[in-house]
């Protein structure tokens, strides 16, 4: 056999080299779907590098952080920006419900230092979303920087870095954006690129670094790539931005809000002793609904019991110490269907009724599809 017929050319493999042109367009799209006309920098791996590397780079020794938890990813943020050598307030809510601007006011009030804030807009784990609005105007009162993670709530919610008065908005395109979770990305205001600039502690020469990307790509025009691209992962996430473009957002978003609205109502119908996790509906993700199994009923074995009647159903126990009371329907991108959401109540009936609840399935669905309507 020949040098040239023993090749077999695959899809995946055999790419044209993604060139800097592209990569920039890509880049203006996100900034595009930000509303943003802050600088927008593509990072090459999960959301968890710009997250990190972002308070890497703009808190140090003498930054005051305010740090918001409202579900797992606060307590990271709080964990690095010690790391980093600043001084942390906590502020911790409950994780069945949301912060409120009031706190953050009260918060500023009592620790007037602060000149930084964390928040996870929505966090999936919990299923619970921060009035991201109300707060960024609390923080402008102050002028401390804010940055925010949006990575679960993007293409579920409104994300506008812009208007809020965020310096720092992460976000990453493996939830409702329907995209690979190889990459991500990050919008950064002047502030923020200034106090990165003046902070010594701030990576260089790094994968964690921000300011590389700065002086070697948006410094220069964006002509050059720094390093060779993640290419399956950027053109993945061109793809998803091109659907969500030919969707629409308000579309994608509304998507994801009627799922969210019907599943909560179908598992309130249901019964068996399901309740939301999260108390107000004004406070619950789009992107994902956490329920409360009923007392006595461990989560994960209920989730257990559902996938084995549906694999597909997109339902998780909570981690950790949540895997004992919490399961999440995780109806973000393609999930954010009434098939998902229908499939997610049909499987946990099941499961609460082969652990001897009574249940009503049919009147679970009536009430989503109503929900839905």
């Amino acid at each position: 056999m020949s040098e040239e017929s023993s090749a077999v050319t695959h899809p995946f493999l055999d790419l044209t080299p993604l060139t800097a042109a592209r990569f920039a367009s890509i880049e203006d799209r996100v900034a595009r779907l930000l509303r943003t006309e802050q600088d927008v920098v593509i990072m090459q791996g999960e959301a968890l590098l710009p997250l990190e590397g972002a308070i890497r780079s703009a808190a140090g020794p003498g930054t005051t952080a305010l740090n918001v938890i409202t579900g797992p990813y606060g307590q990271t943020f709080g964990d690095w920006l010690r790391d980093c050598g600043a001084t942390v307030i906590d502020l911790a809510a409950p994780f069945h419900t949301a912060v409120t601007a009031e706190q953050i006011r009260e918060a500023f009030a009592e620790h007037p230092q602060i000149d930084f804030v964390s928040l996870v807009h929505a966090e999936a784990a919990t299923g619970n979303t921060n009035p991201v609005a109300e707060i960024g105007e609390a923080v402008r009162e102050q002028g401390a920087l804010f940055y925010l993670d949006a990575v679960a709530s993007i293409g579920a919610e409104p994300v506008l870095p812009d208007a809020w008065g965020v310096d720092l908005c992460v976000i990453g395109a493996q939830k409702a954006m329907g995209g690979p979770a190889g990459v991500s990305a990050v919008s950064v205001s002047e502030r923020a690129w200034a106090r990165m600039a003046a902070n010594p502690g701030a990576p260089r020469r790094s994968y964690l670094s921000l300011l590389d990307w700065k002086e070697r790509w948006l410094d220069g025009g964006r002509k050059a790539l720094p390093h060779a691209p993640a290419q399956l992962e950027m053109l993945a996430l061109e793809a998803c931005l091109e659907r969500i473009e030919a969707d629409g957002l308000d579309a994608v978003m509304a998507r994801h809000r009627r799922a969210a609205e019907a599943t909560r109502a179908g598992a309130r119908a249901l019964g068996g002793g399901l309740e939301p996790y999260v108390y107000e509906d004004r406070e619950a993700a789009p992107v994902a609904t956490t329920l409360r199994a009923p007392s006595g009923v461990p989560a994960s074995e209920l989730v257990v019991r559902a996938l084995e009647s549906d694999p597909a159903a997109p339902l998780a126990a909570g981690g950790g110490a949540l895997a004992k009371e919490m399961i999440r329907v995780n109806h973000y991108g393609v999930d954010a269907t009434q098939g998902a959401v229908r499939a997610s109540l049909a499987t946990l009936g099941g499961a609460l009724a082969s652990a001897g609840l009574r249940v009503d399935v049919e009147g679970a669905l009536r009430a989503a599809e109503a929900a839905w309507r």
